[in-house]
């Protein structure tokens, strides 16, 4: 059997997920050079977030992150408000992206 590699599952991948070639590597790292990026820029924007979780949902590529986070600074906030506030935070990233997956929470005591 022929050894595995990335590069040798990409048309598999790309025939059930659509992931182009420069995506696939995603499946294998740990966190994306955009993934910190964004967590660095939440984590100046919201000081007294308890928790900041931000994934590439678009296999690596940088083109779709979730955002997940919690932080006493949403409290009293509508979702819509809270929303704004993370695009307002990200929102030079924003323009490179293809789109944004946010969840947004207040800390429960």
């Amino acid at each position: 059997m022929a050894a595995w590699t990335p590069a040798a599952a990409a048309p598999l991948l790309r025939g059930s997920r659509g992931l182009p070639l420069h995506c696939v590597h995603r499946l294998f790292a740990s966190q994306t050079e955009g993934e910190l990026k964004v967590t660095r820029i939440l984590k100046e924007s919201f000081p007294r977030a308890t928790a900041i979780e931000v994934t590439d949902i678009s296999g690596g590529c940088g083109a779709m992150y979730e955002i997940k986070i919690e932080s006493e600074e949403f409290k009293e906030k509508r979702t819509v408000q809270q929303h704004q506030m993370v695009n307002q935070a990200l929102k030079e990233e924003i323009k490179g992206m293809h789109g944004l997956r946010i969840f947004t929470s207040v800390p429960k005591r």
